[in-house]
């Protein structure tokens, strides 16, 4: 396991969000570079799983932080583990990745947790799945004796073996009120011992939000729309292999519930389907929508849209400025263009036309790599994907 990623490339200045507008192809081209609170922010801005971005505790924490240490906690939960966990996890993060879902690190290490697949932490796909890694990390917890009674920063360390060991206790404190933030109900006791069976059937989808229901779309769907929980006759999956594992992915969930902070594997919210969707194929995608128009590279129109980009529309809560919905758009069948999204929670997720998108998309990116994916990247496309 690694040490804390020396790596991490410098993030914009804190407190300071640059919003740049350029419309091209009649399309608004949105760029937005976050550290620290977003103006605007918080449930009424950046929004997201976490609350946005907000002060919790003594410290500044940006939208995408919140999200993860609100899914971080809600694993624990999920897993009926004391509150000890989700500190201890929170805490790990905090050093390891900043709370950010990072593509990169020391030599092969990923993820919120700078995992490396070279050490055995599982395949990138799955490290890249902020929800899955935190699974994975909390595995290996749980196999440590009277993990919840070592002092401060020892039971981080002993999972993570980092160069740095003395580097976890003072994030303890920070860890402790973010999980504050997002613990619902009492805490748990210990567990007799180690859980059965694979980490996938123990995680359980969970929204422990920090601001009320929102992010669903509001494009109009009539009888005559394509509103279906199964992908049309003709459909075939795009020939690039990283889009087609995610598209794959993103099939497989077609008719799974709409749950607001949700990022799987029963339900999803619609970043947190993207996000799993492109984990799937071994790329890191971050957790909300409003970061998630930073990811990857713009695209300047929707005529250049390729099969796999993101598109994002105003939806039931947002602007054209700040959009509150995305999706994934899937190509076409027969010279219609599709795109699956997480619509809402009456409809789950679905796939629609494009046509129905089009006049209200504001942005399109694309974050797909110019490489081939892990030879086992398919395995969270669970389902029967069309091929």
């Amino acid at each position: 396991m690694t040490s804390r990623t020396r790596t991490v490339a410098a993030v914009a200045a804190a407190a300071t969000v640059l919003l740049a507008l350029t419309t091209t192809f009649g399309l608004l081209v949105i760029t937005v570079l976050v550290g620290g609170v977003v103006g605007g922010g918080g449930c009424g801005g950046d929004g997201g799983p976490g609350g946005g971005s907000q002060q919790i505790g003594s410290r500044t924490w940006s939208g995408e932080q919140t999200a993860n240490a609100q899914v971080i906690t809600s694993a624990v939960i999920g897993r009926a583990l004391p509150r000890r966990a989700a500190v201890i996890a929170v805490a790990t993060a905090i050093v390891e990745s900043r709370l950010r879902n990072l593509a990169y690190g020391d030599r092969d290490s990923l993820g919120l947790f700078q995992q490396r697949p070279s050490q055995g932490w599982g395949a990138p796909e799955r490290i890249l799945n902020p929800a899955l890694a935190t699974v994975t990390f909390l595995d290996h917890l749980l196999a440590i004796p009277d993990w919840a009674t070592l002092s401060s920063g020892v039971a981080e360390q002993l999972v993570q073996r980092s160069a740095t060991p003395e580097a976890y206790r003072p994030q303890e404190t920070a860890a402790a009120d973010l999980v504050g933030k997002f613990w619902t109900g009492p805490d748990n006791p210990l567990p007799p011992a180690p859980a059965g069976g694979g980490p996938d059937t123990r995680l359980v989808s969970l929204a422990v939000a920090g601001c009320p229901d929102q992010g669903g779309s509001n494009i109009p769907l009539g009888p005559g729309d394509l509103n279906a929980k199964a992908m049309p006759p003709g459909y075939t999956l795009p020939a690039d292999p990283r889009a087609r594992v995610a598209l794959s992915f993103a099939v497989a969930q077609l008719g799974k519930p709409y749950v607001w902070g949700a990022s799987g594997p029963n339900s999803f919210d619609c970043s947190g389907l993207i996000q799993a969707a492109w984990a799937a194929a071994g790329v890191a995608v971050s957790r909300t929508t409003t970061t998630q128009l930073n990811d990857g590279q713009p695209v300047a129109g929707l005529d250049q849209a390729q099969a796999g980009d993101l598109l994002f529309i105003p939806g039931a809560d947002g602007t054209a400025n700040h959009p509150g919905h995305v999706g994934i758009y899937a190509g076409g069948a027969d010279g219609q263009g599709l795109v699956i999204d997480a619509y809402d929670a009456t409809r789950g997720v679905i796939v629609e036309r494009l046509a129905t998108w089009a006049p209200k998309v504001v942005a399109v990116r694309r974050v797909t790599p110019a490489t081939a994916p892990p030879p086992n990247s398919t395995i969270l496309a669970e389902g029967n994907p069309t091929q």
